[in-house]
């Protein structure tokens, strides 16, 4: 009998603990992903930035950039500097944006990339895909996963609780996703992998029935853990699925119809995945996510970020659009605008204020 196998790309080491960002370069060294320490290091002006002091000192080699924003000229100028320094990796030490700007001149330039994640906002900081900003509004590129992810719990302590809060909800909202890639299953045959819906579930249950909160470091491991997870679960699918369903639909939506009001990432993936766990259903976890989403600080209704009810309205009858080929709930449902008033009535009072 054949035995048959696939490799799954994923980091060569993930370092997630309080003080890993002290390590940085012993680590990078003993992983064989630069012993010389020639090393190109993108940072913001923010957080990157003032951690540099700090760095700077163990990686005496390593030359640094600084990015401006999290837009594809931001990366194509990152790359044309990196281009030619005969450096051992890339290092993105910042949020998301730098991240991902880092992911892609990487990318382009054909080096590993190191991502040192400062904040816990998304599940991007281990994905195959760079989100950037774009002349069309914002694209996705895909890109190989990072070599190494290290995230300091020290860090993350000193960025904005906000952050961590978003990260909740980006990795509480696989559940639905992964439920809404099961329902395209039974309705229109679409495959689905059970590696990476399992990967993706289990990040989001990990987060979601861990009783700590966000001063908690147990609780910090178990979110960190559970961003990587998702990230890893991307590369498994090849694509967003495992994490990407109505909820990331009406976040999408929210971002389009209301650029300058959207809330954070995770805040409005959260909120729609409570949503569209009612829709399909699921009323006693959708209240039960929403009891979860509310205790680390998250809303769980559009007033709560600024919205009205026809505002909302609005988004979740938009929402189908912006992921034209995907297959959720909302797409299978069809509800019609007065349909969607009376079921986010009942949604209202299924969760309470």
């Amino acid at each position: 009998m054949p035995v048959l196998t696939r490799l799954i790309p994923s980091p060569v080491v993930v370092d997630i603990r309080p003080g890993a960002l002290d390590d940085l370069a012993c680590v990078l060294a003993d992983e064989r992903i630069s012993q010389s320490g020639r090393l190109a290091i993108a940072v913001s002006g923010g957080s990157g930035a003032r951690l540099r002091d700090r760095v700077a000192p163990s990686l005496p080699g390593a030359d640094w950039f600084e990015v401006g924003g999290g837009t594809i000229d931001d990366a194509v100028r990152l790359a044309g500097a990196i281009q030619g320094g005969r450096y051992d990796a890339v290092v993105g030490l910042g949020g998301g944006k730098i991240i991902d700007c880092a992911k892609f001149a990487s990318a382009r330039v054909g080096l590993p990339l190191v991502a040192v994640a400062t904040n816990l906002a998304h599940d991007g900081l281990c994905s195959p895909v760079a989100t950037l900003d774009n002349d069309a509004g914002r694209g996705s590129y895909g890109v190989p996963n990072p070599i190494a992810v290290v995230i300091d719990l020290n860090v993350i302590r000193e960025a904005p609780v906000r952050f961590v809060r978003s990260g909740i909800g980006d990795v509480v909202s696989n559940i639905s996703a992964v439920a809404d890639w099961e329902l395209s299953h039974r309705v229109n045959g679409e495959k689905v992998d059970g590696l990476a819906a399992a990967m993706a579930r289990q990040a989001g249950e990990a987060v979601l029935r861990h009783p700590g909160g966000v001063d908690d470091d147990s609780f910090l491991q178990v979110l960190a853990e559970a961003l990587v997870l998702t990230g890893i679960s991307m590369s498994v699918s090849g694509d967003s699925r495992p994490s990407s369903g109505a909820c990331h639909e009406i976040n999408h939506a929210f971002d389009l119809l209301y650029p300058q009001r959207a809330a954070a990432h995770g805040e409005q993936c959260g909120l729609g995945a409570a949503f569209a766990m009612y829709l399909r259903g699921a009323h006693e976890e959708s209240a039960a996510m929403a009891e979860v989403l509310r205790r680390h600080g998250l809303p769980v209704l559009p007033e709560e970020i600024g919205f009205s009810v026809d505002e909302f309205v609005r988004v979740v009858e938009y929402a189908p659009e912006t992921r034209p080929g995907r297959f959720t709930i909302l797409e299978h449902l069809a509800l019609t605008t007065e349909q969607i008033k009376d079921v986010y009535a009942d949604y209202v009072k299924a969760i309470g204020s």
